[in-house]
């Protein structure tokens, strides 16, 4: 039996607006993945340690603010200096198209905007994992 996806799902910043992260995280649950929800308000170095200590597979993170060019880089930054190399880093929320390439290039592997099916997310990560163990 292969292991399950360990998903760390969280916000940073000071957005309060958390419905969108709960629907993913419940989602990514259903579809038999094991995820932990941090909740709202959180830092980059909250969040990283938490993947860390956690030891997932994937952060997915969701960020509402407007601030998303500032905490998702730096998260992604975070856990490449923390030893999370290796973790899957994905966004969700309200993002810019012009923005995604800037996210990309900083380490976001995807950024699903919302009305994105559970299902398509689910095989994105899905199939990147595979993909990283090849």
């Amino acid at each position: 039996m292969d292991k399950k996806i360990r998903v760390l799902v969280a916000k940073p910043g000071l957005d309060g607006h958390d419905r969108g992260a709960k629907v993913v995280a419940r989602g990514l649950r259903d579809a038999g993945m094991e995820v932990i929800y941090l909740g709202l308000r959180l830092t980059p170095e909250q969040i990283v340690d938490s993947a860390i200590q956690e030891d997932v597979d994937v952060v997915g993170l969701s960020c509402l603010s407007g601030a998303h060019m500032a905490l998702l880089p730096k998260t992604a930054s975070l856990l490449r200096e923390k030893g999370g190399k290796d973790i899957l880093v994905v966004a969700g929320g309200i993002v810019p198209s012009k923005d995604i390439p800037q996210l990309t290039k900083a380490g976001i592997a995807r950024v699903f905007g919302p009305g994105t099916p559970i299902a398509e997310i689910a095989n994105s990560i899905r199939t990147t994992l595979e993909g990283k163990k090849r």
